[in-house]
Formats: structure tokens, sequence, C-alpha cells
């Protein structure tokens, strides 16, 4: 996989904790000398009220590889969203793509190379869990964050499956009325 990665697309879905802690993340990955790198340092420079962009950390100085950069997909209004978000969420994002190297599915040679835009979701709720298990949290947004990246290096779903899947496939907040009328 030596050949030049401009921009890969991806997207994955954890779930199965108590409520709040779902993952849901949108992954950009690309070569840092195209299209990503611009989008990067835009994100990175263009920081928006509410919608912060960060770093992607194993801790408070330590920057992971591949460049990652996390974009929250909910406008963050407390500061016990904001310690969850970079803190836990964090983490479980650097990890993640970590995990992706060490899987793979990110060529190890190409990790200064690359970067990554991990747009994510964080329930709003997470905030009303007196009793959060963050262990439980980070574990599936690490998961989610690995999941995404290997479907986006790995193409999936291929437009094969997706053609002959089409219409077995239902949105889960697909939202029909008995008369077939939205």
């Amino acid at each position: 996989m030596s050949d030049k990665i401009y921009m890969r697309v991806g997207e994955a879905l954890v779930a199965g904790g108590p409520a709040g802690t779902a993952a849901e993340p949108e992954v950009a990955i690309g070569e840092m000398s195209g299209p990503m790198g611009t989008a990067f340092g835009t994100l990175l420079g263009d920081q928006v009220k509410g919608h912060s962009r960060v770093l992607a950390l194993l801790n408070t100085d330590v920057m992971i590889r591949p460049a990652t950069i996390m974009v929250s997909k909910v406008t963050v209004e407390s500061s016990r969203y904001t310690n969850i978000l970079m803190g836990t969420v964090q983490a479980a994002v650097a990890n993640g793509v970590l995990d992706a190297v060490r899987n793979g599915d990110i060529p190890k040679e190409k990790a200064n190379d690359l970067g990554i835009i991990v747009s994510v979701w964080l329930n709003p709720i997470v905030v009303e869990q007196k009793d959060l298990d963050h262990r439980i949290l980070f574990n599936i947004h690490r998961e989610a964050t690995a999941k995404a990246i290997h479907k986006a290096m790995s193409h999936e779903p291929d437009i094969d499956w997706l053609l002959e899947n089409q219409e077995k496939i239902v949105h889960k907040y697909f939202q029909m009325g008995l008369d077939g009328k939205l």
C-alpha cells in the first residue's frame, strides 16, 4: 500500500454500552501533501465556538501519528461534556488510530505523511449519567475509531455489496408513516 492515499472516507457505529456511550465516528484519511493537508490545516486554524477542533492525544502533550484532528458533531455547551470529550473520548480516538496502524489498516511507513479527520459523535445525554463508566465509554470509542478507519482504508462497504443490499437496508432512524409517506 505504498501508493499515494489522496483521501479515504469511512464511518462506524459501535453501541451496546450504557446510555450515552455509543460512538459513531466519521473519518477522512489522506496524504498531508494533498487536499487532506489543506482540510486539516483549515480545521486546526479555524476554531468555532462550541465545535472546537483538537488533536487526538494519548496524554496532554503526546500527539499520535498519523496526526489526527477531532471535530465534535455536537455543540459543546457544558464543562462536563467538554471534560468527557476532551478526556476519555480524545484518548479513545488516539488509541483507535494507533490500533489501526498496529492492525495494518494504516501503513506504518505512512504514519508521518497521513492526516486523519475524525468527526466525533458523543451523545449529549452522557452528561446526565451519574455513574458514567469511563472504561466502557473509552472502549466503545476506541473500537469505533479503529473500525471506521478499517472501513475507509478497505473501501467498505464496496459498491457491489451496496447494490446487492440497497433494498434490504432500512435506516435505523427512517421515519415513514403507515401510509408510506414521510
